[in-house]
């Protein structure tokens, strides 16, 4: 028994045209891949740290090689700017003052001007050396032991605005954040009858909780870039095979 085989048309163009299609698939896999391991990254710090943590969240970036053009051999890459916060949170860190320093001064969520981080001056943190310098700032111990409250006197600034708010001054260095606060003016007066502010937390150290899975979602990533390729390769073909259909 005998079996011929013929090859229609040219082997060559055939050939070129399935790489064409596998480069054309690697590179559509790749880069959605890239695109969902950067989202979920993204939604795990979102999750974990809340709304707050928008700008560490869309510090991971990507992006895909070759840059242009297309190739058999493609590959993603995810990073982020903020490194040593992310690396902190994925592993889980102990963080200990240095330098022969007892205490991490950790600023409160009252230390910053008008509640705003970030515009101009209105947004600078009063500093350790400036309450030190202002010698006003006092202690208060924690109930545990382990740290203390660094405060400053508190006192009642002039009244602003058409509805006349109260502006909460700490120690002459810096206006009290209460940004739109509900019921600011009630909030106003009970700090008033307080006196103090707390501006920093002195604690001899701090544990990070592991909160991020970084190796886990490029680990999903890669599972699921096989499954990736299959698809687009298959949509590929069925897109030349339509294409060659239809040609007149």
């Amino acid at each position: 028994m005998r079996l011929a085989a013929t090859i229609l048309g040219d082997l060559r163009q055939v050939l070129a045209a399935e790489v064409r299609a596998g480069e054309r698939a690697a590179m559509t896999a790749i880069r959605a891949e890239t695109e969902q391991v950067k989202a979920e990254l993204r939604r795990q710090v979102t999750s974990s740290f809340g709304g707050n943590a928008r700008g560490i969240a869309h510090a991971w970036r990507s992006q895909v090689f070759p840059r242009m053009g297309q190739s058999l051999r493609p590959a993603g890459l995810v990073w982020t700017k903020v490194p040593n916060v992310i690396d902190a949170f994925a592993r889980g860190a102990l963080i200990r003052a240095k330098g022969g320093r007892k205490f991490l001064a950790i600023p409160t969520g009252f230390n910053a001007a008008r509640g705003r981080r970030g515009r101009g001056e209105k947004g600078l943190r009063v500093t350790p050396a400036q309450m030190v310098a202002s010698g006003q700032g006092f202690l208060r111990p924690f109930r545990s032991g382990r740290g203390f409250v660094w405060c400053l006197p508190l006192r009642q600034g002039e009244q602003t605005g058409r509805r006349r708010r109260t502006r909460l001054i700490a120690g002459g260095l810096a206006e009290i954040g209460t940004g739109n606060r509900k019921g600011r003016e009630a909030w106003a007066r009970g700090m008033l009858e307080r006196g103090m502010v707390p501006m920093f937390l002195l604690l001899p150290q701090v544990t990070l909780a592991r909160r991020l899975d970084v190796k886990g979602a490029a680990e999903r990533g890669l599972r699921r870039l096989p499954g990736r390729f299959v698809a687009a390769w298959g949509r590929t073909h069925a897109s030349d095979e339509s294409g060659r259909w239809a040609a007149p």
